[in-house]
């Protein structure tokens, strides 16, 4: 039986590893971003407004969908560098930032429920954040409120969506080892400790993938064994 994969904000980091990860794994991989992604069909949208999402729901049309993983993500100028201060965010960056973390996610899950309704083991995950948590220290008011939002939305989702057994989760993890991530802690341009390997957050997709119809996972927290925190 053949599968169908959409990766959302594949062109990099996060979402261009789950999305190089999951190829082979799929008949058809559809990679959203507004940038060319190197790898599956892709898709050149701009989530973070309506036309971008549409363009979505038209290339995957009649099509049946297995799995909506929602990578994309983006942050304040500075963000978790010691160079962050909320007085000195402009207000495009706060809106941003919450058009694509929070926004988007809704409507495209919204748009592509149709073609999700159509597979036989529906899944759908969105990458948040340990900034979305109680307590946690981040200083990054958008970021986290989105992130926050993002815990919400999965909350909501999974009673609408529980008669039609869709699964949806989020997956909130610390700093995760991309490329982008270790050059930067490296030179010292982030804050927060050490970083999860990215293997390790490919398996965890893996394992909820692997699951069947009659199980849905809410929330996965997956903090840096040396990570702040935690």
């Amino acid at each position: 039986m053949s599968k169908t994969i959409l990766v959302a904000g594949a062109s990099r980091g996060i979402g261009l590893a789950v999305a190089e990860h999951l190829i082979s794994q799929c008949d058809r991989l559809l990679a959203v971003s507004r940038t060319a992604a190197p790898v599956g069909e892709w898709i050149q949208a701009d989530l973070s407004n309506l036309a971008g999402v549409e363009t979505v729901a038209k290339a995957v049309g009649d099509s049946c969908l297995d799995a909506l993983l929602y990578m994309g993500g983006t942050w304040e100028t500075h963000a978790f560098t010691h160079q962050y201060r909320f007085e000195d965010c402009s207000d495009a960056d706060i809106t941003q930032v919450i058009a694509v973390n929070l926004v988007a996610p809704i409507r495209l899950v919204k748009a592509l429920l149709p073609a999700l309704r159509r597979s036989q083991n529906p899944k759908i995950i969105f990458m948040g954040a340990l900034s979305g948590r109680d307590n946690f220290p981040g200083r990054e008011v958008a970021n986290s409120a989105s992130k926050f939002g993002l815990r919400g939305v999965v909350h909501s989702l999974r009673e609408e969506l529980r008669p039609q057994q869709i699964s949806v989760t989020v997956i909130n993890p610390g700093n995760v080892g991309t490329p982008e991530v270790l050059a930067d802690l490296a030179a010292a341009n982030l804050v927060g400790g050490e970083a999860i390997p990215l293997t390790d957050l490919l398996r965890i997709i893996d394992c909820i993938l692997s699951l069947s119809r009659a199980t849905c996972i809410k929330e996965i927290d997956v903090p840096a064994m040396l990570g702040e925190g935690a």
